[in-house]
């Protein structure tokens, strides 16, 4: 399944893609993730991009921000 990813990445400061609207967790676990659980990911997405619709990229996504997230996929 492909990504949801626009290139438009910037996170809020509860460390959501405010160009995606995936949380960053899910955005770095995406490549190892089931079907079935990037599906449900993609089911959430319209809901979130209303509830943030109007919220700003505060924080770019970081090498430490990364790595803090994949350490939490093992």
């Amino acid at each position: 399944m492909h990504s949801p990813c626009v290139a438009k990445c910037g996170l809020n400061d509860d460390d959501f893609c405010m160009g995606c609207f995936r949380h960053i967790n899910e955005i770095v676990g995406w490549g190892k993730a089931s079907e079935e659980r990037q599906q449900q990911i993609w089911a959430q997405l319209p809901e979130r991009k209303a509830v943030m619709k109007g919220g700003n990229n505060f924080h770019t996504i970081i090498r430490e921000k990364w790595l803090a997230a994949e350490g939490k996929l093992d």
